[in-house]
Protein backbone atom coordinates (compact mmCIF):
# COMPACT_ATOMS: atom_id res chain seq x y z
CA UNK A 1 0.00 0.00 0.00
CA UNK A 2 1.25 3.46 -0.83
CA UNK A 3 2.04 5.91 1.96
CA UNK A 4 -0.36 8.77 2.65
CA UNK A 5 -0.03 11.94 0.60
CA UNK A 6 1.61 13.76 3.51
CA UNK A 7 4.64 11.57 3.01
CA UNK A 8 4.45 11.31 -0.75
CA UNK A 9 4.32 14.98 -1.71
CA UNK A 10 4.87 14.18 -5.38
CA UNK A 11 2.67 11.06 -5.54
CA UNK A 12 0.36 11.05 -8.55
CA UNK A 13 -0.54 7.37 -9.06
CA UNK A 14 -0.63 4.11 -7.13
CA UNK A 15 1.32 1.69 -9.28
CA UNK A 16 4.86 3.02 -9.61
CA UNK A 17 6.23 1.49 -6.42
CA UNK A 18 4.82 -1.91 -7.38
CA UNK A 19 6.28 -1.52 -10.87
CA UNK A 20 9.71 -0.62 -9.48
CA UNK A 21 9.56 -3.52 -7.05
CA UNK A 22 8.79 -6.07 -9.77
CA UNK A 23 11.65 -4.70 -11.87
CA UNK A 24 14.06 -6.91 -9.95
CA UNK A 25 12.13 -9.93 -11.23
CA UNK A 26 11.70 -8.88 -14.84
CA UNK A 27 15.11 -7.21 -15.25
CA UNK A 28 17.53 -9.58 -13.59
CA UNK A 29 20.60 -7.89 -15.06
CA UNK A 30 20.00 -4.64 -13.17
CA UNK A 31 20.12 -4.13 -9.43
CA UNK A 32 17.77 -1.75 -7.64
CA UNK A 33 19.52 1.30 -6.15
CA UNK A 34 17.89 4.06 -4.09
CA UNK A 35 19.50 7.50 -3.85
CA UNK A 36 19.07 9.81 -0.85
CA UNK A 37 20.07 13.49 -1.12
CA UNK A 38 18.57 16.94 -0.62
CA UNK A 39 20.65 20.11 -1.33
CA UNK A 40 21.76 21.34 -4.73
CA UNK A 41 25.33 20.16 -4.20
CA UNK A 42 24.21 16.52 -4.11
CA UNK A 43 22.43 16.88 -7.46
CA UNK A 44 25.75 16.12 -9.15
CA UNK A 45 25.68 12.66 -7.55
CA UNK A 46 22.13 12.18 -8.77
CA UNK A 47 23.20 13.18 -12.29
CA UNK A 48 26.03 10.65 -12.24
CA UNK A 49 23.70 7.87 -11.12
CA UNK A 50 20.99 8.75 -13.64
CA UNK A 51 23.47 8.92 -16.51
CA UNK A 52 25.16 5.66 -15.52
CA UNK A 53 21.88 3.82 -14.97
CA UNK A 54 20.74 4.70 -18.49
CA UNK A 55 23.84 3.23 -20.13
CA UNK A 56 23.19 0.01 -22.06
CA UNK A 57 25.66 -1.97 -19.93
CA UNK A 58 24.54 -0.54 -16.58
CA UNK A 59 24.41 -3.02 -13.69
CA UNK A 60 21.80 -1.02 -11.75
CA UNK A 61 18.64 1.00 -12.10
CA UNK A 62 17.55 3.96 -9.99
CA UNK A 63 14.45 2.60 -8.27
CA UNK A 64 13.62 5.71 -6.23
CA UNK A 65 14.91 9.00 -4.86
CA UNK A 66 14.50 9.92 -1.19
CA UNK A 67 14.80 13.58 -0.23
CA UNK A 68 13.68 16.14 2.32
CA UNK A 69 10.01 17.23 2.20
CA UNK A 70 9.02 20.47 0.46
CA UNK A 71 9.81 23.54 2.55
CA UNK A 72 8.78 27.18 2.53
CA UNK A 73 11.23 29.39 0.65
CA UNK A 74 11.29 32.91 -0.74
CA UNK A 75 9.36 35.94 0.40
CA UNK A 76 6.01 34.21 0.25
CA UNK A 77 7.34 31.09 2.00
CA UNK A 78 5.83 29.03 -0.81
CA UNK A 79 6.29 25.29 -0.43
CA UNK A 80 9.01 24.21 -2.82
CA UNK A 81 10.55 20.78 -3.44
CA UNK A 82 14.10 20.19 -2.30
CA UNK A 83 16.77 21.05 -4.89
CA UNK A 84 17.39 17.34 -5.53
CA UNK A 85 13.67 16.69 -6.01
CA UNK A 86 13.35 19.61 -8.42
CA UNK A 87 16.43 18.46 -10.32
CA UNK A 88 15.00 14.95 -10.61
CA UNK A 89 11.70 16.31 -11.92
CA UNK A 90 13.52 18.50 -14.44
CA UNK A 91 15.37 15.43 -15.69
CA UNK A 92 12.12 13.54 -16.17
CA UNK A 93 12.38 11.16 -13.23
CA UNK A 94 8.91 9.79 -12.30
CA UNK A 95 7.50 12.03 -9.61
CA UNK A 96 5.71 9.16 -7.89
CA UNK A 97 9.10 7.58 -7.18
CA UNK A 98 10.38 10.64 -5.33
CA UNK A 99 9.83 9.89 -1.65
CA UNK A 100 9.77 12.73 0.89
CA UNK A 101 9.31 11.37 4.43
CA UNK A 102 9.53 13.72 7.36
CA UNK A 103 11.70 11.13 9.09
CA UNK A 104 13.45 8.10 7.63
CA UNK A 105 12.17 5.91 10.47
CA UNK A 106 8.46 6.25 9.67
CA UNK A 107 6.88 2.84 9.22
CA UNK A 108 4.90 3.81 6.14
CA UNK A 109 8.06 5.01 4.42
CA UNK A 110 10.01 1.92 5.46
CA UNK A 111 7.21 -0.27 4.09
CA UNK A 112 7.45 1.53 0.75
CA UNK A 113 11.22 1.17 0.77
CA UNK A 114 10.97 -2.58 1.36
CA UNK A 115 8.49 -2.83 -1.51
CA UNK A 116 11.16 -1.45 -3.83
CA UNK A 117 13.53 -4.31 -2.96
CA UNK A 118 16.58 -2.02 -2.99
CA UNK A 119 19.88 -3.87 -2.99
CA UNK A 120 21.85 -0.71 -2.22
CA UNK A 121 21.15 2.78 -0.88
CA UNK A 122 23.45 5.71 -1.60
CA UNK A 123 23.40 8.91 0.45
CA UNK A 124 24.90 12.31 -0.29
CA UNK A 125 23.95 15.14 2.08
CA UNK A 126 20.51 13.67 2.70
CA UNK A 127 20.01 15.45 6.01
CA UNK A 128 18.04 12.86 7.97
CA UNK A 129 19.24 10.29 10.50
CA UNK A 130 18.93 6.74 9.17
CA UNK A 131 17.65 4.35 11.85
CA UNK A 132 18.59 0.70 12.27
CA UNK A 133 15.36 -0.43 10.60
CA UNK A 134 16.35 1.49 7.48
CA UNK A 135 19.92 0.22 7.40
CA UNK A 136 18.71 -3.38 7.65
CA UNK A 137 16.71 -3.18 4.40
CA UNK A 138 19.29 -3.08 1.53
CA UNK A 139 21.32 -6.34 1.51
CA UNK A 140 24.37 -4.59 0.03
CA UNK A 141 24.16 -1.89 2.68
CA UNK A 142 24.02 1.89 2.55
CA UNK A 143 27.06 3.89 1.44
CA UNK A 144 27.66 7.59 1.94
CA UNK A 145 29.70 10.16 0.04
CA UNK A 146 31.25 12.30 2.77
CA UNK A 147 33.32 15.39 1.82
CA UNK A 148 36.23 14.86 4.20
CA UNK A 149 39.03 12.41 4.84
CA UNK A 150 37.32 10.31 7.49
CA UNK A 151 37.64 10.05 10.44
CA UNK A 152 38.36 13.79 10.22
CA UNK A 153 35.42 16.21 10.21
CA UNK A 154 32.52 13.88 10.91
CA UNK A 155 29.19 15.68 10.95
CA UNK A 156 27.00 18.16 9.11
CA UNK A 157 29.55 20.75 7.96
CA UNK A 158 32.86 19.03 7.12
CA UNK A 159 33.94 21.37 4.32
CA UNK A 160 32.99 24.54 6.16
CA UNK A 161 34.73 23.57 9.38
CA UNK A 162 37.82 22.37 7.51
CA UNK A 163 38.14 25.71 5.70
CA UNK A 164 37.53 27.56 8.94
CA UNK A 165 40.48 25.65 10.41
CA UNK A 166 42.65 26.74 7.48
CA UNK A 167 43.43 23.22 6.22
CA UNK A 168 45.62 22.84 3.12
CA UNK A 169 44.44 19.33 2.28
CA UNK A 170 41.08 17.61 2.49
CA UNK A 171 39.30 14.99 0.45
CA UNK A 172 36.20 12.87 -0.02
CA UNK A 173 35.42 9.45 1.43
CA UNK A 174 33.04 6.70 0.34
CA UNK A 175 32.06 4.80 3.46
CA UNK A 176 29.46 2.36 4.71
CA UNK A 177 26.77 3.92 6.87
CA UNK A 178 26.42 2.63 10.42
CA UNK A 179 24.36 3.89 13.31
CA UNK A 180 27.18 6.03 14.73
CA UNK A 181 27.63 9.26 12.77
CA UNK A 182 30.05 8.96 9.81
CA UNK A 183 31.86 6.08 11.52
CA UNK A 184 31.52 3.21 9.06
CA UNK A 185 34.35 1.42 7.23
CA UNK A 186 35.86 3.43 4.37
CA UNK A 187 35.60 1.85 0.90
CA UNK A 188 37.72 4.47 -0.89
CA UNK A 189 38.89 8.05 -0.60
CA UNK A 190 40.71 10.72 -2.60
CA UNK A 191 42.83 13.59 -1.33
CA UNK A 192 42.48 17.16 -2.61
CA UNK A 193 44.90 20.08 -2.13
CA UNK A 194 43.14 23.21 -0.87
CA UNK A 195 44.40 26.70 -1.75
CA UNK A 196 43.72 29.83 0.31
CA UNK A 197 41.17 31.24 -2.12
CA UNK A 198 38.51 28.58 -2.66
CA UNK A 199 35.22 29.01 -0.80
CA UNK A 200 32.96 26.36 0.71
CA UNK A 201 30.37 26.14 -2.12
CA UNK A 202 33.07 25.59 -4.77
CA UNK A 203 34.96 23.05 -2.66
CA UNK A 204 31.75 21.18 -1.82
CA UNK A 205 30.85 20.91 -5.50
CA UNK A 206 34.35 19.69 -6.36
CA UNK A 207 34.35 17.02 -3.67
CA UNK A 208 30.91 15.66 -4.53
CA UNK A 209 31.91 15.46 -8.20
CA UNK A 210 34.97 13.44 -7.21
CA UNK A 211 32.84 11.36 -4.86
CA UNK A 212 30.46 10.52 -7.70
CA UNK A 213 33.35 9.19 -9.77
CA UNK A 214 34.58 7.06 -6.86
CA UNK A 215 31.07 5.71 -6.29
CA UNK A 216 30.57 4.62 -9.90
CA UNK A 217 33.99 3.00 -9.94
CA UNK A 218 33.26 1.04 -6.77
CA UNK A 219 29.65 0.03 -7.46
CA UNK A 220 30.51 -3.41 -8.95
CA UNK A 221 32.53 -4.38 -5.87
CA UNK A 222 29.84 -3.00 -3.55
CA UNK A 223 27.19 -5.11 -5.26
CA UNK A 224 29.28 -8.29 -5.27
CA UNK A 225 30.36 -7.84 -1.64
CA UNK A 226 34.12 -7.55 -2.12
CA UNK A 227 34.06 -3.86 -1.15
CA UNK A 228 32.75 -4.75 2.30
CA UNK A 229 35.53 -7.29 2.78
CA UNK A 230 38.22 -4.75 1.81
CA UNK A 231 36.76 -1.65 3.49
CA UNK A 232 39.05 -0.15 6.12
CA UNK A 233 37.74 0.50 9.65
CA UNK A 234 38.18 4.06 10.84
CA UNK A 235 40.56 4.95 13.64
CA UNK A 236 38.01 6.45 16.00
CA UNK A 237 40.75 7.86 18.24
CA UNK A 238 41.61 10.32 15.45
CA UNK A 239 38.04 11.47 14.81
CA UNK A 240 37.18 15.16 14.77
CA UNK A 241 33.72 16.68 14.54
CA UNK A 242 32.21 19.24 12.17
CA UNK A 243 29.04 20.61 13.80
CA UNK A 244 26.36 22.37 11.81
CA UNK A 245 26.89 26.09 11.19
CA UNK A 246 24.78 28.50 13.20
CA UNK A 247 23.48 31.83 11.97
CA UNK A 248 24.84 33.61 15.03
CA UNK A 249 28.38 32.54 14.05
CA UNK A 250 28.29 34.82 11.01
CA UNK A 251 29.65 37.91 12.81
CA UNK A 252 33.31 38.75 12.28
CA UNK A 253 35.60 40.05 15.01
CA UNK A 254 38.64 42.03 13.94
CA UNK A 255 40.42 41.33 17.21
CA UNK A 256 41.44 38.07 15.55
CA UNK A 257 44.29 37.73 13.05
CA UNK A 258 43.51 38.42 9.40
CA UNK A 259 44.13 34.80 8.36
CA UNK A 260 41.56 33.52 10.86
CA UNK A 261 38.96 36.00 9.60
CA UNK A 262 39.74 35.24 5.95
CA UNK A 263 39.31 31.51 6.53
CA UNK A 264 35.95 32.12 8.18
CA UNK A 265 34.76 34.22 5.23
CA UNK A 266 35.65 31.35 2.87
CA UNK A 267 34.08 28.74 5.14
CA UNK A 268 30.80 30.56 5.71
CA UNK A 269 30.31 31.64 2.07
CA UNK A 270 26.85 30.76 0.82
CA UNK A 271 25.13 30.23 4.18
CA UNK A 272 25.13 31.86 6.65
CA UNK A 273 27.68 34.24 5.13
CA UNK A 274 29.74 36.66 7.22
CA UNK A 275 29.05 40.21 8.34
CA UNK A 276 30.67 42.95 10.35
CA UNK A 277 29.79 46.31 11.88
CA UNK A 278 31.56 49.49 10.80
CA UNK A 279 31.28 53.18 11.57
CA UNK A 280 30.87 55.71 8.78
CA UNK A 281 31.90 59.18 9.98
CA UNK A 282 30.23 61.92 7.93
CA UNK A 283 31.70 65.34 7.13
CA UNK A 284 30.29 66.77 10.38
CA UNK A 285 31.88 64.05 12.48
CA UNK A 286 28.64 62.20 13.13
CA UNK A 287 28.97 58.39 13.23
CA UNK A 288 26.55 56.00 11.56
CA UNK A 289 26.69 52.23 12.08
CA UNK A 290 26.67 49.99 9.01
CA UNK A 291 26.20 46.22 9.11
CA UNK A 292 27.96 44.99 5.99
CA UNK A 293 28.08 41.49 4.54
CA UNK A 294 31.64 40.46 3.74
CA UNK A 295 31.83 38.32 0.61
CA UNK A 296 35.45 38.07 -0.57
CA UNK A 297 38.66 38.77 1.32
CA UNK A 298 42.42 38.29 1.15
CA UNK A 299 45.19 38.38 3.73
CA UNK A 300 47.37 41.40 3.00
CA UNK A 301 51.06 40.70 2.44
CA UNK A 302 52.03 44.35 2.99
CA UNK A 303 53.04 45.84 6.31
CA UNK A 304 54.38 48.95 7.93
CA UNK A 305 52.95 51.54 5.56
CA UNK A 306 49.39 51.48 6.78
CA UNK A 307 47.71 53.45 9.51
CA UNK A 308 47.36 51.88 12.92
CA UNK A 309 44.34 51.93 15.17
CA UNK A 310 40.78 51.46 13.94
CA UNK A 311 41.07 53.40 10.67
CA UNK A 312 40.24 51.62 7.42
CA UNK A 313 41.98 52.66 4.23
CA UNK A 314 41.74 51.72 0.57
CA UNK A 315 44.57 50.55 -1.67
CA UNK A 316 44.63 48.78 -5.01
CA UNK A 317 41.23 47.12 -5.16
CA UNK A 318 40.52 46.44 -1.49
CA UNK A 319 39.58 47.96 1.83
CA UNK A 320 42.45 47.45 4.27
CA UNK A 321 41.22 46.53 7.75
CA UNK A 322 43.59 46.35 10.76
CA UNK A 323 43.42 43.06 12.65
CA UNK A 324 45.15 41.40 15.58
CA UNK A 325 48.84 40.56 15.49
CA UNK A 326 49.68 43.56 13.28
CA UNK A 327 47.94 41.78 10.38
CA UNK A 328 45.70 43.34 7.75
CA UNK A 329 42.65 41.97 5.99
CA UNK A 330 41.80 43.01 2.43
CA UNK A 331 38.05 43.18 1.77
CA UNK A 332 37.59 42.79 -1.97
CA UNK A 333 33.82 42.31 -2.28
CA UNK A 334 31.02 43.29 0.09
CA UNK A 335 27.30 44.01 0.31
CA UNK A 336 26.00 47.09 2.14
CA UNK A 337 22.50 46.90 3.68
CA UNK A 338 19.72 47.15 1.11
CA UNK A 339 22.09 46.95 -1.85
CA UNK A 340 23.56 44.35 -4.17
CA UNK A 341 27.03 42.92 -3.76
CA UNK A 342 29.70 45.31 -5.03
CA UNK A 343 33.43 45.71 -5.31
CA UNK A 344 35.35 47.42 -2.53
CA UNK A 345 36.29 50.16 -5.00
CA UNK A 346 32.65 50.98 -5.76
CA UNK A 347 31.83 51.02 -2.06
CA UNK A 348 34.79 53.29 -1.27
CA UNK A 349 33.87 55.70 -4.05
CA UNK A 350 30.32 55.80 -2.68
CA UNK A 351 31.60 57.06 0.67
CA UNK A 352 32.49 60.39 -1.02
CA UNK A 353 35.20 61.30 1.47
CA UNK A 354 33.49 59.98 4.60
CA UNK A 355 35.75 58.04 6.95
CA UNK A 356 35.31 54.33 7.66
CA UNK A 357 36.27 52.88 11.03
CA UNK A 358 35.88 49.69 12.99
CA UNK A 359 33.07 49.76 15.50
Amino acid sequence: MLPPLSLRRFCCCCSALETAATATVTTTTKRNLVFLGSPQVSASVLDALLDSSQAPNSIFQLAAIVTQPPSGRGRGRKLMPSPVAQHAIDRGFPQDRILTPERAGEETFLSDLRALNPELCVTAAYGNILPKKFLEIPPCGTVNIHPSLLPLYRGAAPVQRALQDGITETGVSLAYTVRKLDSGPVIAYERVVVDDIIKAPELLAMLFNIGSTILLRKLPSIFDGTARLKAQPQDHSKATMAPKLRNDESWLSFDQEAKVIHNKVRAFAGWPGTQAKFQVIDMNGHPNVLEIKIITTRVSDASGSKESGDGITFAGSALLVPCAGHSWLEIVELQPPGKKAMSARDFWNGLRGQKLKLL
